[in-house]
């Protein structure tokens, strides 16, 4: 008995502990396994999620192209390009011009008139914005506005057996010495699409803004401060001039309405560098498709696309050019003129990156 008493309970104790003893462990490892398990399927989904981003952009561009490609989009001449002539690899230089041309208001005026230095080395560009009532001087040509030179070709394409397409372009590079390889004519329903494609655009408006035309629909009423603009807000914005509300707003002169251009520029850059913008990015030449004409060759607009689609407007450079307004048009500050083409040189020609001087 004693022997048994004596010998049993050490024995059972020691199984009891023994057996104890695993479930105590088990425990402690399962808790660091878990604590593990969470932050590594964290990992992965974070991974994941990039790699969709990724896929789901690279992919998006190649739906862009095959658009492109099989002529879904009419976007583009359907020419060749040679190698050496690809954006991807020549600075090019384009002439943009935005025309009041509206469902209610047909014009071939051109409000808007910029010139465009693309420099593939260094993925940049320079922008040069001239006022709309620019007092134009220039040999072989008939003194006049800017904004009305567009429209005189137009009426002379017949008896010219020019385009007035190309007629700009050969006067314009005149005007700024350099050499313009292409030209864009965006009308102003373009402008409202492609900002309604891009879900708007932010801006901070300097004053109050108050215009009404029962001729052709203009409603303009715009409050100061941020503010995010549809697509016919964002046009009523570039476009304000005057006021003839009551109270009057104040008004707002060609100077003024360029720096306004630039702004819109500006978050529309922002908002196609995004994610979200990527994806947009049919939607925006969906919306231009039937609202442009342009030389630009199919293959060369995709080579545009491929490469200065990530350009950050850091690297883009405004040089909006100023004067003095003698009415009825507005006198160029012939430094700025000077400054402007310039630039444009200095960017078609730059072989690489700048780089900044801080220690």
């Amino acid at each position: 008995m004693s022997t048994r008493n004596n010998s049993l309970p050490p024995r059972n104790g020691q199984q009891r502990n023994n057996r104890q003893q695993p479930p105590k462990s088990v425990p402690k490892k399962s808790k660091g396994k878990k604590k593990k398990g969470f932050f590594a399927r964290l990992g992965r989904a974070i991974l994941i999620l990039f790699i969709i981003a990724v896929l789901g952009v690279v992919g998006y561009f190649t739906y862009l192209y095959m658009k492109l490609d099989q002529g879904v989009l009419d976007t583009g001449v359907d020419k060749p390009v040679a190698p050496e002539q690809s954006a991807k690899v020549k600075p090019l230089t384009m002439l943009l011009l935005g025309t009041d041309n509206r469902p209610k208001h047909a014009s071939s005026l051109t409000d808007v008139i910029m010139v465009v230095s693309l420099n593939p080395v260094t993925k940049s560009a320079t922008i040069v914005s001239l006022p709309r009532d620019t007092y134009l001087e220039l040999d072989g040509y008939k003194k006049d506005k800017i904004n009305g030179y567009y429209s005189r070709f137009k009426k002379k394409e017949k008896t010219s057996g020019l385009s007035a397409e190309d007629e700009m372009k050969t006067m314009m590079g005149k005007y700024l010495d350099v050499k313009v390889d292409y030209v864009t004519i965006l009308d102003f329903q373009a402008f409202r699409d492609v900002v309604d494609a891009l879900k708007g655009v932010n801006v901070n408006i300097s004053n109050d803004m108050c215009y009404t035309d029962s001729v052709d629909g203009t409603n303009i009423n715009l409050k100061k401060g941020p503010a995010k603009l549809n697509g016919d807000k964002a046009l009523d914005y570039v476009r304000y001039r005057k006021s003839n509300c009551e109270p009057k707003t104040k008004g707002s002169d060609d100077f003024e309405r360029n720096k306004r251009q630039n702004e819109v520029l500006h978050s529309m850059i922002d908002k196609m560098q995004s994610i979200g913008g990527v994806i947009k990015i049919g939607g925006v030449l969906d919306a231009v498709d039937n609202n442009m004409k342009t030389d630009i060759e199919r293959d060369q607009f995709k080579d545009m696309i491929a490469h200065y689609y990530k350009i950050s407007k850091n690297d883009v450079e405004f040089k909006p050019v100023t004067g003095t307004w003698r009415s009825p048009y507005v006198y160029i500050n012939e430094e700025e003129l000077d400054a402007a083409k310039q630039s444009l040189q200095d960017r078609l020609t730059e072989t690489s990156p700048a780089t900044s001087d801080s220690p």
